[in-house]
């Protein structure tokens, strides 16, 4: 057995007796000091043990998000029109994608932005529009109007089917044979003032300049078909109107005109509802803006994000195009969740700024650089991704690509566009979060507590010692 005795011989903490002991104003006042320092520099040391550190490094991209990136956007354009606006994208790898519509979708606004309808539905693109083989000229039976009788014939009969057209227009040239003979077939068929139901007529565009614009015509020739109704809430008296997008021969065109005749009864000569069926009939824009918004997926190479008016049967006259646009969402990759932002910025404060670095910017032409003006956005892209550890493994916070852009106005001998240059950094930045240990922060308080008490105890002795000296030099000299 161990005797009690020798255990006490390892005791490192020796007892003083009290009445060995002696209270002093200098020791008392260190040791509120010593307290305070204690108080102050352990609330320093849990700041530092709750704060996040982080390292940031620069690798190789390793993303796991494959070969594709995917691009968001939402954008307004006031002066192109939904019946032609295209989304196109082409990289350096020789991928060449036009008017994408699978995953993007197009709404019509006004001159304000504000929406004026239900979504705008394409249809399906018509690769070749059939034309008459023979191209000699016919008599005219289309009749011309104006804006004045425009209004009239619009009142006067209830199908008022117009081409508006423009003489330098390859495709105008091309319909107008085709055009002129229906227009005289249907007269045979339908006298215009014993019948009354149909009329074909034709409008200029390069004399109707007002006309033309009112009615939103951007690509040349444009087919309208006007229908006037029973119950007149339009303004000049007719319901929405539909564009056509069917085959331009005489015959094809005949047949159209044929089953639109069929759909106004002779008696009452009242609008029937119309014929969903047929597809080469869409309503058309009721306004000459577009809100384009969607996503698509491109390879991740430099490359080209197109939005422009594209037709393979329409004209377009360059120096009246405007590609003026807002951005209302730019933004490259998966859609981070606020919440995952919020949380990641907790880490890094400054994360997200440059997420979506055009969001809310107007590109606006005041026609300052006249016509044929193309609007472009180069942008570099770089991601950037955050670890966090939990339960001592990595954990991947978020994954977001961030951007710089660069925008500029130039005026080109081509069709004017919107194109967004893109380019992908090869590397990628990484930010780590280096979580603390415990056991460190248990390790510094101890140190802090047994520091300061060591060295208050130090200078209480040495302060102590030094007024006995003195007392007892003090007391020498009275003697």
């Amino acid at each position: 057995m161990i005797s009690s005795s020798k255990i006490k011989s390892v005791d490192f903490y020796r007892k003083i007796p009290r009445d060995l002991t002696e209270a002093s104003l200098s020791g008392a006042g260190l040791s509120i000091i010593a307290a305070l320092a204690m108080v102050f520099l352990f609330g320093m040391e849990l700041n530092n043990y709750l704060a996040v550190s982080t390292t940031t490094s620069v690798v190789v991209d390793n993303s796991s998000d494959g070969d594709f990136l995917r691009i968001v956007f939402n954008m307004s354009f006031p002066a192109l029109s939904c019946e032609f606006a295209s989304v196109d994208v082409s990289d350096v790898l020789g991928t060449n994608r036009l008017n994408i519509t699978k995953t993007v979708r197009k709404f019509s606004i006004d001159q304000h932005l504000r929406p004026t309808g239900a979504e705008f539905h394409s249809g399906p693109v018509l690769h070749s529009i059939k034309h008459d083989e023979d191209e000699e000229e016919s008599v005219e039976g289309a009749v011309p109007l104006n804006g004045a009788s425009f209004d009239k014939l619009s009142h006067q009969y209830p199908i008022l089917v117009v081409n508006f057209y423009a003489p330098w227009c390859y495709w105008s040239t091309r319909l107008k044979p085709s055009w002129e003979k229906t227009a005289n077939i249907m007269k045979e068929r339908y006298e215009p003032e014993s019948d009354g139901r149909i009329l074909l007529a034709k409008v200029d565009c390069t004399v109707e300049v007002d006309l033309c614009k009112r009615h939103h015509i951007q690509g040349y020739p444009s087919i309208r078909i006007f229908r006037r109704g029973s119950d007149l809430r339009e303004d000049h008296g007719h319901h929405d109107h539909e564009s056509y997008y069917g085959d331009r021969d005489t015959e094809t065109l005949v047949k159209a005109m044929e089953d639109l005749v069929a759909s106004v009864p002779r008696e009452n000569q009242r609008l029937a509802l119309e014929d969903k069926s047929n597809a080469t009939k869409r309503p058309a824009p009721l306004t000459g803006g577009c809100r384009i918004e969607g996503y698509v997926r491109v390879k991740k190479v430099p490359g080209n994000l197109i939005i422009s008016a594209r037709s393979g049967s329409h004209s377009f006259d360059t120096s009246k195009m405007n590609m003026s646009h807002v951005i209302s969402h730019l933004s490259f990759g998966k859609t981070v969740s606020p919440w995952l932002l919020s949380n990641a910025k907790r880490l890094i404060p400054h994360l997200g700024r440059s997420h979506d670095r055009l969001n809310g910017q107007s590109f606006i032409n005041h026609r300052d650089l006249d016509a044929n003006v193309t609007i472009e956005h180069f942008l570099q892209i770089v991601k950037t991704e955050v670890v966090t550890r939990q339960y001592s493994r990595e954990h991947t916070l978020v994954e977001e690509y961030e951007y710089t852009a660069h925008s500029s106005l130039a005026q080109s001998i081509y069709i004017p566009v919107v194109k967004f240059h893109f380019e992908l950094s090869p590397m990628q930045v990484l930010i780590t979060e280096n979580p603390k240990s415990f056991s460190h922060f248990l390790t510094n308080v101890c140190a802090i507590i047994g520091g300061v008490f060591t060295v208050a105890g130090i200078l209480d002795s040495i302060f102590h010692n030094t007024i006995r000296m003195v007392k007892k030099v003090e007391l020498g000299k009275n003697f």
